[in-house]
């Protein structure tokens, strides 16, 4: 049997020279960063309606009151129901609102509140809410 022989010289590491490879990145990262900044993409701007909050007005809510002795209240002022639509429209000309409250006291009768909501339902593009009137 043979045995081999132990070599006293280590082995030379194959080496890498990589001082060319980083010049060619760094022209191809500067060659990216130019020609990406002259890119402009074509298209249009869209101007939103509700960026512009300076010179819209804030919409707001009508509120319609009923107490318990069946008398209706539009933002606080005594109104006769027969009136109502024709206050509502006049409202809505002049501001801008999606919404109406009606909020009728707790003893008042439901055909008042009825009534009431007869009066709104030809406004079919305000959004009707409900509550509990509470002075």
């Amino acid at each position: 049997m043979r045995r081999r022989k132990k070599r006293s010289q280590p082995e030379p590491e194959a080496k890498v020279d990589v001082t060319s490879l980083l010049d060619i990145i760094f022209i191809m990262l500067i060659f990216f960063i130019v020609t990406t900044s002259f890119v402009k993409e074509s298209g249009f701007l869209v101007k939103k309606a509700g960026t512009n909050k300076a010179t819209q007005k804030e919409a707001t809510s009508i509120m319609i009151h009923i107490d318990q002795h069946g008398i209706v209240y539009f933002n606080n002022k005594a109104v006769d129901i027969i009136r109502l639509p024709a206050r509502i429209e006049y409202y809505i000309a002049n501001n801008p609102t999606e919404h109406i409250l009606v909020r009728p006291h707790a003893e008042t009768s439901h055909q008042k509140v009825v009534e009431v909501l007869d009066q709104i339902s030809p406004f079919k593009r305000l959004k009707i809410s409900i509550g509990i009137y509470k002075p």
